[in-house]
């Protein structure tokens, strides 16, 4: 038992709160052997400061200041209080990694990234002058400036390159394509320049949209494109265009491959949903599956790469959603190209259509035997042109205006002729003229119209350059001494130059042939039809048309299909045919 217990209380608590106070320290491994003068930061509480090693106190020091102070301590048994004091002797300062890291990165940025600053022109040095501490420093920095730069230079030049070379290669095979599917496009300077602008333009938009951290590149109206372009071309020439421009705005977007993919895939939604812009109901039903293409393949993607629906970046979807209701500015978009690069929308089409148009009034008026004539050629057209792939719309129109030149002098056409014929009382010569010049009088009406080029160019064309083969054949037949100038009975002119003009050609004249014919049996018109495209075909007139023999041969079913149905022809069977030759015999 140890007597006066408070006494060794109070000497072990004064002693470890001596030790404890001054420090008792435990290195980190890498700053043992640093020496008495290596400076420490010991933080106590919110304050710190610094010592070196010397001041401080290890274990092995703390317990031979235990061994030296218990003999004088006065106590009666001091053997008894030191194997206590021992086990309660262990370091309390520590080296915290962490805040040692973290005020080490405070003074790092304190310190200035420069000595000092030259401005632009300053001279540094000039020759034969001493080189102080001071120029050297200022040499070895602008050296090192000097290098950094031609470095960067050399890096974007060969990246600039590398997109010159991609860019020029996709753009080359683009009018590779419109030079040997779309050749009417590649030789108009309007119709070329427009989409080699759009190409530019949306890899501006691309470029400039990247600049801006917060903004995406899915925020660009990419489907605005097919449908604008399948406003003034078709569908095959749209398709390619959005690939290219996909293509080339890829290489700008940081996005990467499913940027590519949900464009790629949205364009073709929008050119398979046969959106018109004409069409209000149609054009919302096509955006809102733009959305859900956009929305449903962004969804797939991103659980692909994530692998978990919460890591998905919702925020892309919003993006993504503003595309597809930007896709709606195509409906005010398409009028402004129209007017500005001279082209025909289905909008304007579809206006002219009209049959109060004051062209198609005056014509039902003056001409209605006329007006019947063009709108059976238009349905003849129209069918045709949906069995190969052409724009419907546009012939369909054309077919309307073609005739419009009869307005002038109607009675000399016979479908407006219901008595006398003022042909009687003109020369074989006279007559042609006044034939023929329903054309040129037409272009003229049409021009003083406005009407839009491309609709001019069917009036032009509906007869190539063929000649008034009946007037012709008559005044040779009655001036058989006289030489004869075909071109005085020869149409201006040009022949069809698309598949469109063509179809209104063979449409205009297999419709005014079919109607002179008497009851006319389905062999009748078969025949009558095929000796009419061929003779087309023979004159030269299809050269520049575009049309394949195998389109030949689809539209001569059409037409021969449509004939039937309008003439109401019954099929004759073998039975009633020899009966009928039997009866006939």
């Amino acid at each position: 038992v140890v007597r006066q217990p408070q006494k060794y209380l109070q000497f072990g608590k004064h002693f470890l709160e001596s030790l404890f106070q001054k420090g008792i320290l435990k290195l980190a491994p890498e700053h043992e052997g640093k020496g008495e003068d290596f400076v420490i930061n010991v933080v106590r509480g919110n304050t710190t400061q610094a010592q070196t090693v010397g001041n401080l106190l290890f274990v092995e020091e703390a317990k031979g200041l235990l061994s030296d102070s218990l003999p004088r301590s006065k106590l009666a048994e001091p053997e008894f209080l030191y194997p206590i004091l021992e086990g309660l002797i262990s370091p309390n300062l520590t080296y915290n990694d962490t805040l040692s890291r973290k005020i080490l990165e405070e003074e790092l940025s304190e310190v200035p990234t420069f000595r000092g600053r030259v401005p632009k022109g300053q001279l540094i040095v000039t020759k034969g002058a001493y080189i102080t501490d001071d120029i050297y420093q200022k040499l070895i920095s602008f050296q090192a400036q000097y290098e950094e730069e031609v470095t960067q230079k050399q890096s974007y030049l060969g990246v600039f390159i590398g997109y010159l070379l991609l860019s020029s290669l996709i753009i080359g095979v683009f009018l590779l394509y419109v030079r040997l599917y779309a050749k009417p496009v590649f030789y108009s300077f309007n119709k070329l320049i427009f989409i080699l602008l759009l190409l530019v333009v949306y890899s501006y938009f691309v470029y400039a949209v990247e600049q801006v951290e917060a903004l995406s590149t899915y925020m660009i109206p990419f489907c605005i494109l097919p449908i604008v372009i399948k406003n003034f071309y078709d569908e095959r020439l749209a398709l390619f265009t959005h690939l290219v421009v996909v293509l080339l705005a890829s290489f700008l977007s940081s996005l990467g491959y499913e940027f590519a993919f949900l464009q790629i895939l949205a364009g073709i939604v929008v050119l398979l949903s046969d959106v018109e812009t004409r069409e209000w109901s149609r054009f919302f039903y096509s955006i809102f599956f733009i959305f859900l293409i956009y929305a449903t393949g962004y969804l797939g993607l991103s659980l692909i790469v994530e692998g978990n629906i919460m890591e998905v970046d919702w925020t892309e979807v919003t993006w993504l959603a503003l595309s597809a209701f930007l896709t709606l500015l195509a409906y005010p978009l398409i009028p402004l190209l129209e007017r500005f690069f001279g082209f025909t929308s289905s909008i304007t089409l579809v206006e002219l259509s009209d049959m109060n148009r004051p062209l198609l009034r005056e014509l039902s008026l003056k001409a209605p035997g006329t007006m019947q004539h063009s709108l059976q050629v238009a349905n003849l057209a129209d069918e045709a042109a949906r069995k190969i792939g052409a724009n419907p719309l546009l012939v369909r129109v054309g077919a309307l205006y073609h005739d419009v030149g009869k307005t002038l002098k109607p009675e000399y056409f016979i479908e407006n002729q219901s008595g006398k014929n003022p042909h009687d009382e003109l020369s074989d010569l006279e007559s042609a003229k006044v034939i023929i010049s329903h054309v040129t009088e037409g272009v003229k009406m049409a021009k003083k119209a406005r009407l839009p080029a491309i609709l001019i160019d069917f009036i032009k064309t509906h007869h190539g350059t063929t000649r008034a083969e009946y007037f012709y054949r008559n005044y040779i037949k009655d001036n058989p001494e006289l030489e004869v100038d075909e071109n005085d009975f020869r149409y201006p002119g040009p022949k069809p130059r698309s598949k469109e003009e063509t179809l209104l050609m063979m449409a205009d004249s297999i419709e005014a042939a079919c109607k002179s014919l008497k009851s006319p049996s389905e062999e009748d018109l078969n025949n009558l039809i095929d000796k009419i495209i061929a003779g087309k075909t023979t004159q030269g007139q299809l050269e520049h048309s575009n049309m394949t023999f195998e389109e030949l041969e689809v539209c001569k079913k059409s037409f021969k299909q449509m004939m039937k149905s309008v003439h109401h022809v019954r099929i004759e069977y073998p039975e009633e045919k020899a009966k009928k030759e039997t009866q006939e015999g």
